[in-house]
């Protein structure tokens, strides 16, 4: 399950696209929510890799309730 979720995460930034020209730096959006810190560092260097994007963070916070997630930003 856990690598099904890991690489719909990772198809859906295959529509990202990264500019050449120098453009205003944009705010870090989450792009995926993950259980496992291990699955949000991997999943942040494999966006690097890929050329989906050049750098991340993954946080551990809660959306409310008991329910606590890695937030991968990129």
């Amino acid at each position: 399950m856990r690598k099904l979720l890991v690489s719909a995460a990772l198809v859906s930034g295959v529509f990202l696209t990264v500019s050449v020209t120098a453009a205003p730096a944009q705010a870090d959006s989450i792009r995926y929510a993950y259980y496992l810190q291990a699955d949000c560092y991997n999943g942040g260097n494999l966006g690097i890799q890929w050329g989906w994007w050049t750098s991340y963070r993954c946080v551990y916070q809660t959306m409310g309730g008991n329910q606590w997630f890695w937030f991968l930003y990129a």
